[in-house]
């Protein structure tokens, strides 16, 4: 805490020499020239920070694993590893922010499902190397700590983490006045989990005569997010409160924008106990082909066949309010995928039976051939 104080005489010693006593201000000596900088007078609030962790502290004990020690509020989160479960354990991380999808958020005064997206980008990244999400740590910048939006904000990223089967292990609140506004924040995650060492997925199990399978996200999820408020309330002059008839029951651009995005990991930790899972690919900034390529190997292709599916109406609004050409949405969007899987052949459909069991709507999108490492759009979406 900064503060300003008066010393003592030059010797050290108070009240000795010519020089006479003096005192540190305090509010009942009387003095009155000169007062002490508070770190509150500064635009920080440690009270507040403090409060907005106690209202976290039910919901971040619901994602705690048997592995966690000790309580939040420490210096940093204790996980103890039981490295029996493993013969050659490999630690993953992977880190992530929500970007400015944010925006929408603070506009709406909506805060509880950013939090949700956090999770979703960071622990789906772990997943697509097959491993299993274990603690995730949180950073919450803000103009201001108000707590129950810190709390709201918290709160959807514990709940991203009991989706996800992670403990939310512990954070950082920072309070930036004078660099941020009182109402904006920002938000940032890291992941750590663990794969046994040849279990490991991607491009080096991945075969030629592979089936591609697509499991479908919930929207935009969280890329893409500056262009869309280019287009559409920019440019476009929509409002967030407009009802959207595409949408379908009264939901507004502004709710569909914050559809939270959708965790797979579950559902793919599963998978490989019963299907012969070669890779996963997160579908996030950069599309299906920025992110399918990335786990294919030199001497293949994957062909993907966009006749097999129709992207959600927002992908349509996107593109026709900003006239946005279809590589670049391509580019930018997910088109409807937020996960795909490359599976052997003949675990094609056991795959396909176990991911409708479990309620996600997943297809074949396509197959992977001889080629030189790219992957190859083909067919049209249907539109209209």
């Amino acid at each position: 805490m900064t503060h300003v104080d008066e010393r003592a005489d030059k010797t050290g010693q108070s009240g000795q020499g010519s020089t006479p006593e003096r005192q540190l201000w305090s509010a009942g000596n009387g003095r009155s020239r000169r007062k002490t900088v508070t770190y509150a007078d500064a635009g920080v609030s440690i009270h507040a920070g403090e409060k907005a962790v106690e209202l976290l502290r039910t919901k971040v004990h619901r994602t705690h694993r048997p592995e966690v020690m000790g309580d939040i509020g420490g210096f940093a989160g204790l996980f103890r590893l039981d490295l029996k479960k493993y013969k050659s354990p490999i630690l993953a991380s992977s880190t992530d922010g929500v970007g400015t999808k944010l925006a929408i958020a603070q506009a709406m005064g909506i805060h509880d499902t950013v939090g949700i997206d956090l999770v979703a980008m960071v622990v789906d990244d772990l997943v697509a190397c097959g491993a299993e999400p274990l603690f995730l740590l949180d950073y919450i910048a803000c103009g201001e700590v108000v707590p129950d939006r810190v709390a709201e904000i918290g709160a959807g990223i514990a709940d991203g983490c009991r989706y996800a089967g992670c403990a939310l292990l512990g954070g950082e609140t920072a309070e930036h006045p004078g660099v941020m506004r009182p109402d904006e924040y920002d938000i940032s995650g890291t992941g750590v989990g663990v794969v046994e060492e040849d279990a490991i997925l991607g491009r080096d199990r991945v075969e030629v005569g592979d089936a591609v399978i697509a499991l479908r996200s919930t929207g935009l999820h969280s890329n893409g997010y500056s262009l869309v408020r280019h287009v559409l309330l920019g440019a476009g002059r929509m409002r967030l409160d407009s009802v959207i008839d595409e949408f379908g029951s009264q939901r507004t651009l502004g709710e569909e924008l914050l559809t939270p995005t959708r965790i797979y990991a579950k559902d793919c930790l599963d998978l490989i106990k019963e299907s012969d899972i070669h890779a996963y690919a997160h579908v996030t900034g950069g599309g299906i082909p920025g992110n399918l390529v990335r786990v294919l190997p030199e001497h293949v292709d994957a062909v993907v066949d966009r006749s097999t599916w129709r992207p959600q109406p927002i992908f349509e609004l996107v593109r026709t309010k900003g006239r946005i050409e279809d590589m670049e949405m391509e580019s930018t969007f997910n088109m409807g995928i937020g996960m795909m899987t490359v599976v052997s052949a003949e675990d094609a459909d056991r795959t396909l039976a176990f991911l409708a069991g479990r309620g996600l709507d997943a297809w074949q999108v396509g197959e992977v051939i001889e080629g030189t490492g790219t992957v190859q759009m083909v067919g049209s979406h249907t539109r209209g």
